[in-house]
């Protein structure tokens, strides 16, 4: 909430121009993250003062134009054109200034106080690149300062600039030149609609948020063009009207640094090279995870142990009764310390060293290099990015299809995100590899990659079924902005990953495990007729477990474990063994001995594999559906899916063990 002699400015920009830097810099600590009423798209907010001005400062989701169709993109637009912003700061990258200018110049239209910060200065420089900001401000119009946000260069001008330009009146500003019939069209639009050139163009091209009116059908049929070629043409011009003005301010040469980024993008981006280089990234990534986890989560283990001991006797020595020591230890605490020390180390591992590919730059030439199989698949290639983005969450990688623009992909990227297995997945996975197929830490990196390469072809095909049956449509256009290589920021990369992603999704983990803890231990407790409701449970589902090669204690194990994925081997060991509560952790020597004597094997063990690989996903991630979604059926359908598909081939491989 803003005071009320605080002004409302809004930090605009492309993708990757270091905004969020910007206002990193300009807020400090004074900064808070929330979505917006009525909306799913989240905005940071913070203030900062400049003289005797004070300034609530919102960091709106980067788009490359105000006629785009993302919800972020609407949500962004909806701010600066009637969200109470009161100015607007547009963020743009000097290494490829046309391109951003293209969006300032639309934002200039609707918002006269407009100030353009050319950011990353420095990295422009090494390229060779050279911003003359008073040369720019004198072609738009309006003021423009050059900014390194990394080292705060500029930020003091930046806040006296945005002083300057809040307490002057706002400029003329003309708008940018169309072709004559369009702008006539547009003129006329505008005048139906009573609206701005903007607005009025998004109804021209189409917009499915603008009603279809007679007159707009009219006007466009006049200029003998479909919406696309309107969008075309207006592109085009503002397009045109960037070169115009970043010609006049900038100068280039051929550095080092160029062909760096050429050579690397003939490795990353080439059709040869391109998948097996990603492939070897993403084994490299998870070789370090698992095997630097284990030792980790084993002191954890420990940590907890002993902790829940002190705890166990500091509540008898209290006096209280056995069953609530029982339901708060060895149900509640047992099941969180699990979920903590098998959940952490791993994410702890993992979403610094994705972090590190994203600030690098490698995640959109990864979607590059996938565009082609998704495109196949009928889906988009910003898929590739929420797909990887699912192997450390799947609510992280559901809440990730924003960015995708057209409905119905955004949809099938939703419905498909859990074939990919997530972090609680894995050390199931890498348990399972490891007692029955193989004990060698690399050649166990080595299965769980073909896991993943299973998992996202199972992906792509699902894309394609739904793509031709439920979702069917055109696949739509695929913007990719490639930025340039980075040296990643370790410091940031830790603090991101850590606090936003980690500690972020292993505290809803750790929500959802606590009450599922609690029923756990009421179901192995409660016992009418001398045998407890788990055991009974397990007997009820045996039929089904083994027609899928399984039993009856593990498809319970997968069902209570719905909270959280991390819990279900100690469910099955805790049916095993007709516990009362979830088992210590034990060694996985220990682990196999149990499960032999309980009639596993290499069979049951790979059908364990592909059940955990294809199964519905967790709570959270169908919290984070119907949330993003809005429709139950939706929802109901990402659960169906991959449990049908999993059940499906747990069959087969069961049918076919039997059969040879």
């Amino acid at each position: 909430m803003k005071e009320d002699h605080e002004l409302r400015i809004a930090l605009a920009g492309n993708p990757n121009v270091g905004k969020s830097t910007v206002f990193n810099a300009l807020t400090g600590m004074d900064q808070h993250t929330g979505n917006w009423s009525g909306k799913t798209v989240s905005a940071a907010e913070g203030h900062f003062s400049a003289g005797d001005r004070r300034f609530v400062l919102v960091d709106i989701p980067g788009l490359y134009s105000l006629r785009g169709s993302s919800a972020e993109e609407k949500a962004a637009r909806d701010e600066i054109v009637s969200g109470g912003a009161e100015g607007v700061v547009v963020v743009c990258d000097a290494g490829c200034l046309q391109r951003n200018l293209s969006l300032a110049l639309q934002v200039m239209e609707v918002q006269p106080r407009t100030l353009i910060c050319v950011n990353l200065l420095d990295e422009a420089a090494s390229r060779g690149i050279e911003v003359d900001t008073a040369a720019l401000s004198r072609e738009l119009g309006v003021p423009v300062v050059g900014v390194v946000a990394r080292s705060g260069q500029g930020l003091d001008l930046l806040r006296e600039e945005i002083c300057r330009m809040m307490s002057s009146p706002p400029p003329e500003i003309s708008p940018t030149e169309l072709p004559e019939e369009l702008s006539a069209a547009a003129d006329r639009a505008a005048q139906l609609l009573g609206c701005g050139r903007i607005h009025a163009l998004r109804a021209l091209e189409g917009d499915p948020e603008l009603p279809e009116t007679p007159q707009i059908t009219a006007l466009r049929r006049e200029l003998s063009m479909d919406c696309g070629q309107i969008s075309d043409e207006v592109s085009l011009a503002y397009m045109s009207r960037a070169g115009e003005a970043a010609q006049a301010a900038v100068t280039c040469r051929e550095t080092s640094a160029v062909s760096r980024d050429r050579r690397l993008d003939r490795l990353f981006l080439s059709p040869l090279t391109g998948i097996p280089v990603m492939i070897l990234l993403l084994g490299a990534v998870l070789w370090l995870t698992i095997t630097g986890a284990n030792y980790p989560s084993e002191l954890l283990s420990r940590g907890f142990s002993a902790l829940g001991e002190l705890l166990s006797r500091g509540l008898f020595r209290l006096g209280a009764p056995s069953w609530l020591e029982g339901a708060l230890i060895q149900g509640v605490y047992r099941t969180v310390s699990w979920v903590v020390s098998v959940m952490l180390p791993p994410m702890a591992i993992f979403f610094p060293m994705f972090t590190l590919l994203e600030d690098f730059g490698y995640l959109p030439r990864m979607a590059f290099s996938l565009d082609g199989c998704f495109r196949c698949a009928g889906a988009c290639g910003k898929q590739a990015i929420t797909m990887a983005m699912g192997l450390g969450c799947n609510a992280c990688g559901v809440t990730g299809c924003r960015t995708i623009d057209s409905p119905r992909e955004r949809l099938i990227g939703i419905l498909t995100n859990s074939f990919m297995p997530c972090n609680g997945r894995f050390p199931v996975i890498i348990a399972v590899i490891a007692m029955f197929f193989s004990g060698n830490s690399l050649c166990s990196a080595g299965l769980v990659l073909c896991c993943l390469l299973l998992g996202a072809l199972m992906t792509l095909a699902v894309s394609r079924l739904l793509s031709k049956t439920v979702l069917k449509g055109e696949t739509s256009a695929f913007t990719l902005e490639l930025p340039p290589y980075r040296r990643p920021q370790i410091g940031r990369v830790l603090v991101r990953s850590l606090l936003d992603r980690t500690v972020f999704v292993l505290g809803r983990a750790c929500a959802a495990a606590a009450p599922c803890g609690l029923l756990i231990w009421c179901l192995a407790n409660i016992s009418p007729g001398g045998e407890s409701l788990l055991s009974r449970a397990a007997e009820l589902l045996a039929p089904l477990g083994e027609l899928m090669g399984l039993d009856g204690a593990v498809l319970l194990a997968f069902i209570l474990g719905f909270p959280a994925n991390e819990i279900v081997l100690p469910i099955i060991l805790m049916t095993y063994l007709s516990q009362s509560g979830l088992a210590e952790a034990p060694g996985l020597p220990q682990i196999r001995e149990l499960l032999i004597v309980n009639g596993w094997g290499s069979v049951r063990g790979l059908c364990m594999v592909v059940f955990t690989l294809f199964h519905f996903p967790c709570a959270t991630t169908c919290l984070t559906i119907k949330k993003e979604t809005g429709s139950l059926k939706w929802t109901a359908l990402s659960i169906a899916l991959p449990t049908a598909v999993g059940g499906a081939l747990c069959i087969a491989v069961h049918l076919l063990s039997r059969l040879f």
